[in-house]
């Protein structure tokens, strides 16, 4: 199955083709296979993508989750920040992986190309794997632009380059984890003309977490923008989401989420609030169908908004996983 396929899919094209990679992956993923099992599904009588379970993500933590005949090409570790332990993505092709986060960004933004990147990634940059500081790394050497770059804790140096850039009116993508850009904005408010300010991920444990609506008042005001962008992007996706304000999130046309009842992770349903399941058809070649630990909201169109992290995330997983591993 050609990725590239998948750009441009209707409703009924994506439903058939989510149904034709499930039926796959619930043979060639060793763990998604005994996890259907045990569920007593039986994958051929899955017709609809409400009815396909969705594996639940504390899955990576703890197994292999990956399905070519090849020996990945990259390994990709999540952050670990709530001790619970690292998620581990096996990636087949990393050539894949540039062509999906590329074509996500370019069908929301246009071609990298055409921005300054200036990255405020620090926790990011300070461990090894990061799926997002790779992306990261590829955005800044696809740009035309010399003064992208990444930035730690130099944020005077941060500063004096948005400072350049808007005087030369140079399209620039401020893009930072959420507590670094909070401390960014504390010390240096600047106005921002020609700067899109991009925040991703959360505190990371170095600040009490915010709802996203305070987030971007904050950051509204420090930095004198009418919105405040956002991706949704995790270790175990190889596609991301974006939001061009108001934390409402847009997915490229491989991509969908949905809801279920985290009291009863099984049902899942098109729109509604609840548990966000999210299908990435690009995840060919480990599990496309996964059940995260979001909770949020999705809308009739599809777009949708994550209000943060299930509290019992952990439980409901481990009560998923009984007699499956």
């Amino acid at each position: 199955m050609d990725f590239f396929d998948h750009t441009q899919l209707s409703p009924d094209q994506f439903e058939n083709k989510a149904l034709e990679l499930f039926r796959f992956q619930a043979e060639e993923v060793p763990v998604y296979k005994r996890f259907i099992r045990n569920l007593e599904v039986n994958p051929m009588k899955v017709s609809r993508i409400e009815e396909i379970p969705f594996l639940p993500i504390e899955f990576f933590k703890t197994e292999k989750v990956y399905c070519h005949p090849s020996t990945p090409e990259r390994c990709f570790l999540s952050s670990s920040t709530t001790n619970t332990g690292q998620s581990y993505h096996y990636i087949s092709s990393v050539e894949t992986y540039k062509r999906t986060f590329g074509a996500a960004f370019n069908q929301f933004y246009g071609a990298p190309k055409n921005y300054c990147f200036l990255f405020l990634l620090p926790s990011y940059l300070e461990r090894e794997g990061s799926s997002l500081v790779f992306m990261a790394q590829e955005f800044v050497s696809l740009s035309s632009y010399k003064q992208s770059g990444f930035y730690l804790y130099n944020h005077q140096q941060l500063y004096e380059q948005l400072l350049i850039n808007e005087k030369k009116n140079i399209p620039t993508i401020l893009f930072g984890v959420s507590f670094a850009l909070l401390d960014f904005a504390e010390r240096y408010p600047i106005k921002l003309n020609h700067t899109i300010v991009m925040e991703t991920g959360g505190m990371k444990g170095r600040r009490v977490e915010l709802h996203r609506s305070q987030l971007h008042f904050i950051l509204k005001r420090a930095f004198g923008v009418e919105t405040i962008h956002s991706e949704y992007g995790m270790t175990e996706l190889l596609s991301q989401a974006y939001s061009s304000g108001n934390g409402i999130f847009r997915s490229p046309a491989w991509m969908r989420a949905l809801v279920y009842n985290p009291y009863n992770p099984l049902r899942t349903i098109n729109s509604g609030a609840g548990g966000i399941n999210i299908i990435d058809l690009a995840n060919q070649h480990s599990c496309a169908f996964i059940q995260t630990s979001d909770v949020g909201k999705v809308f009739p169109d599809g777009s949708f908004s994550i209000d943060g992290r299930s509290d019992y995330s952990e439980v409901r997983g481990c009560n998923l996983m009984v007699a499956t591993i």
